[in-house]
Order: structure tokens, then C-alpha cells, then sequence
């Protein structure tokens, strides 16, 4: 009879945790670690470079929806049939992070030239290597600071990192990636006439399992409290598709 009574009980609920609410499972750029959970704590994330990401869901990875920190990773999925149509959901902007203490005495990009910089930056393939590579070209300085790179990442985080850690004097990171080390770092401005244009988008990919969740979730980060969050974290926020 008791046991009767456990079994009756699981049925109730197990369906509403289990059943009813398997997490569809995002696959994120790594800038979006932080703001992601605090928009939609429910889904499975897994949070690398957007590069890498892409060429998961072209490998088959069960995935129901892509977030890239560049248009090129999703515009290719969705020619090529991997994901629907893309939307875009955010903007941000370059900065160069240095360690709080500064160490080599760094207020301007220009430093950067200087002789013994250690300097990090995001690997040309992930959209932070790109951008960044973009904007030492606008400002005609790419080869006096490219030759003081020791080290470069396979997305942003890892430059973060780094330069949190005093490891390195300085990396190229997004505005956003700031915020959550402010009390280790600084953060240096960078020129805004040569700030390239930094747009995120977000994708249904199309092998998804569960397609209404996939949509949801991409409703719940363009709606009012998820650019409310998105703002909050430093993003720039686009008109409301």
C-alpha cells in the first residue's frame, strides 16, 4: 500500500520536472555567459567561441538555438540550411582591458606599440580576433602592436582571464566583458570612429527537437526585460525586430 502511495506521488511529479520540462540546450558565444542565465535560467548552455559553435551544429551536436557574437557564423548556417532565419539581438563595443594595478602603464591604445608589451588577443577565426584585427587596422597600428602578442585565445574569456589574472598587460576584449572583473581591471577606451560595427544574432537551429521552446527563448531575449537585462550587462541594443 505504501509503496502504492510513492509510486502515485512520483507520477505526479515527475511528468512537471523531468517529462514536461526537458531544457533545450543553447549553444552561446562566450561574451554572453553572464547575461544569458540571467534572461532565461532554464536552458542547457554550453558558451565557447562562436566559431567553434558553428562548426558543432554543422557536425550534427544536438543543439536548438545559436547565438554568435558576429553575423558571419550565422548568415553561413542559415545559407546553408543549418538554422533559420537570424535575428539580431545586441551590439557592443571594443575596449583594451589591462590589469588593475597596470603594471606597464598603459592609458592609451598607442602604449600598446611600446617595446615588452605583453599583450593578448582573441584568435583570427573567433569574431574578438576579427574585430580586433579590424580596428589596429583602421588606426594603421597593426604591425607595431601585432609583435607584442604572447598569446592568443580561442575566445574572449580566455583573454579576460589573463589579463584579470596580471598575466599579461593587456587584451582586446568587448565592453561587456569588463563589468565582471572591474575589480581586477581596467578598462581603456578605445576610438570610436574606428570601432567596428559589433552586431550579435540569434538563430532556431532547424535539427532542433523542440522547436516551439527554441522560439521562446528567442522571444524571451528580444523582449522588453531581456533588453532590459541585455543594457544592464553594457550591451547596445538594436531596433526591436
Amino acid at each position: 500500500m505504501k509503496r502504492a502511495l510513492v509510486v502515485a506521488l512520483l507520477a505526479l511529479v515527475l511528468p512537471a520536472s523531468v517529462s514536461g520540462g526537458t531544457p533545450i540546450t543553447v549553444l552561446a558565444a562566450a561574451s554572453l555567459t553572464d547575461v544569458f542565465p540571467r534572461i532565461a535560467p532554464g536552458p542547457r548552455y554550453s558558451f565557447a567561441g562562436s566559431d567553434q559553435l558553428a562548426l558543432q551544429i554543422r557536425q550534427g551536436a544536438p543543439a536548438d538555438v545559436y547565438a554568435a557574437a558576429s553575423p558571419r557564423y550565422t548568415q553561413l548556417l542559415y545559407r546553408d540550411g543549418f538554422v533559420q532565419k537570424p535575428v539580431v539581438f545586441a551590439t557592443n563595443k571594443l575596449i583594451v582591458l589591462v590589469p588593475r594595478s597596470n603594471p606597464a602603464h598603459i592609458t592609451t591604445v598607442y602604449d600598446l606599440r611600446r617595446e615588452g608589451i605583453k599583450l593578448v588577443i582573441g584568435d583570427r577565426t573567433v569574431p574578438i580576433g576579427s574585430y580586433t584585427r579590424q580596428i589596429l587596422d583602421a588606426l594603421g597600428i597593426t604591425t607595431d602592436v601585432t609583435k607584442n602578442v604572447v598569446s592568443q585565445e580561442t575566445d574572449v574569456k580566455g583573454i579576460v582571464t589573463k589579463v584579470a589574472l596580471g598575466e599579461v598587460d593587456a587584451g582586446f576584449v568587448y565592453l561587456t566583458d569588463a563589468k565582471p572583473v572591474a575589480s581586477r581591471t581596467r578598462s581603456i577606451a578605445l576610438p570610436a570612429w574606428a570601432q567596428p560595427p559589433i552586431r550579435y544574432e540569434l538563430a532556431v537551429v532547424k535539427a532542433s527537437a523542440n522547436v516551439a521552446a527554441a522560439k521562446a527563448f528567442l522571444k524571451k531575449v528580444t523582449s522588453k526585460h531581456g533588453r532590459q537585462l541585455l543594457s544592464k550587462a553594457g550591451f547596445g541594443l538594436p531596433k526591436k525586430p
